[in-house]
């Protein structure tokens, strides 16, 4: 019997080997503490900018007669839920129409249960997509950064069903973050499962220069 092994599985077995390689255990008063007061210090700075932008997005999501935020519980630092905001980019029924549209969509269901998104996904409005595509949509979950649920940079939030299929365990030491390494990496092309090796690399060289590398680059 011949073992094939895709390009896609290759390369992701070549990140998790540089992302380990490149790794080294970072503690001291950056994790302690003064991570924490730098989220709280920039999202305030930030407010005065930011709020009045939500308000326009939500305004114009507003115009369909709907709520324009969207919550959904994550699984947080310790492994602890929380509730994150988003400005939504989703029909209202969007977790309906998803179940039914993978039931009807075979080759839909395999990209969804390997990457958990879909890359033409019918929930997603026209505005949504143009909100998702500049991350815009991300912008509430500052107020999950100011109670503390949320870091500025971190790993992905993972949603509560998704906990069994992560195949790690760095991710419970951190906050989930607005945006992180893996986010500014190959996030539309790597599985679920490979997001355990960026956040195992994070996590292992967590420092402000490390943050301030991926803010830039978000």
């Amino acid at each position: 019997m011949t073992l094939h092994v895709s390009p896609v599985d290759t390369e992701i077995a070549a990140q998790r080997v540089q992302l380990r390689r490149a790794a080294r255990v970072s503690t001291g008063l950056y994790r302690s503490g003064l991570k924490r007061a730098l989220d709280v210090s920039l999202t305030l700075l930030a407010a005065p900018v930011v709020v009045p932008l939500i308000a326009l997005i939500a305004g114009l999501i507003a115009l369909d007669g709907k709520n324009p935020f969207y919550s959904q519980m994550r699984v947080g630092r310790g492994g602890t839920s929380f509730r994150m905001w988003k400005l939504r980019t989703m029909v209202v029924n969007a977790d309906k129409l998803l179940e039914t549209y993978l039931g009807q969509n075979p080759a839909a269901r395999l990209e969804w249960d390997a990457t958990q998104k879909l890359k033409r996904d019918p929930r997603i409005t026209w505005f949504g997509r143009v909100l998702r595509k500049t991350s815009l949509d991300e912008l509430p979950q500052l107020l999950n950064v100011l109670n503390g649920t949320m870091s500025l940079v971190g790993p992905r939030p993972m949603m509560v069903q998704q906990r069994e299929s992560y195949d790690g365990t760095a991710y419970f030491n951190l906050r989930p973050g607005l945006t992180g390494l893996w986010q500014v990496s190959d996030r539309n092309e790597s599985t679920f499962a490979a997001r355990a090796a960026f956040d195992e690399a994070y996590d292992r060289t967590l420092s402000a220069a490390t943050d301030a590398r991926i803010l830039l680059r978000t």
